[in-house]
């Protein structure tokens, strides 16, 4: 690590574990809500989504950015391993794992969540996602989710992360066949819950590899435009300093 002092890693993993289980609340409950306020119209069901997960999102970010970086996704976790591990910047390798493992328990929990206040049983879902278009439009929401992120924190414009980040991904709910997953604890997560957010468990793992080669693309991508993004690595998402 750099010699940024960061809130002890308990607290940083219970952040991460709240933020991304709220984000998956906010996932599946909006998309629930939609299907009940809108139940002819699946367009109106995605906007309605969308719009719902933009502001969550948005508020998120500024909520647990300060304790954790709001990274909220293992893409970004190992992103920021690997981009600052030559300036011993960002996350070693081990928190790396730990920030994964929040995620995801976060994730289901977040789910669960969802399917309680909504009174839906929790049950895998039942609706596959998997065709060749789903899965490049991954690898691109994914790829320019990175990329973002790192250019924003490289050019001194993070506090523009929690709404840039936000509009993305609702821009990508729209522009991406597959809805714009573009995380894999939140994809696994989104297994529980078979009703308008949810994705089939055979599909999860074709959507994760995906997400991979999308990490890939994007750091490859931040590194061609910002060579030296790694020495910012502490910073993301938001800047963390345990003050």
């Amino acid at each position: 690590m750099s010699a940024v002092h960061t809130a002890p890693l308990a607290r940083r993993l219970l952040a991460e574990l709240l933020g991304t289980g709220l984000l998956v609340a906010v996932v599946v409950g909006s998309g629930i809500a939609a299907e009940r306020l809108s139940p002819s119209d699946v367009g109106l069901q995605l906007l309605e989504n969308s719009t719902a997960t933009v502001l969550g999102l948005t508020v998120l970010i500024l909520l647990f950015g300060p304790v954790s970086g709001a990274h909220f996704n293992p893409v970004v976790s190992l992103a920021d391993w690997f981009l600052g591990r030559r300036t011993g910047s960002g996350l070693m390798l081990r928190e790396v794992g730990a920030y994964t493992a929040a995620q995801v328990v976060g994730a289901v929990g977040g789910c669960v969540l969802a399917n309680v206040m909504f009174e839906v049983s929790t049950e895998m879902s039942t609706k596959d996602r998997v065709s060749s278009g789903h899965l490049v439009a991954e690898a691109v929401a994914t790829a320019g989710l990175v990329a973002l992120i790192f250019a924003l924190v490289r050019s001194d414009r993070g506090a523009f992360a929690a709404p840039a980040v936000g509009a993305y991904i609702g821009a990508a709910y729209w522009f991406a066949s597959s809805t714009s997953f573009a995380n894999p604890a939140v994809t696994v997560g989104r297994m529980f819950s078979d009703t308008f957010a949810g994705i089939e468990p055979s599909s999860v793992p074709a959507f994760v590899a995906l997400q991979v080669v999308g990490l890939a693309v994007g750091v490859a991508v931040t590194l061609v435009l910002y060579p030296d993004a790694g020495t910012r690595a502490d910073d993301v998402v938001l800047p963390h300093p345990d003050h």
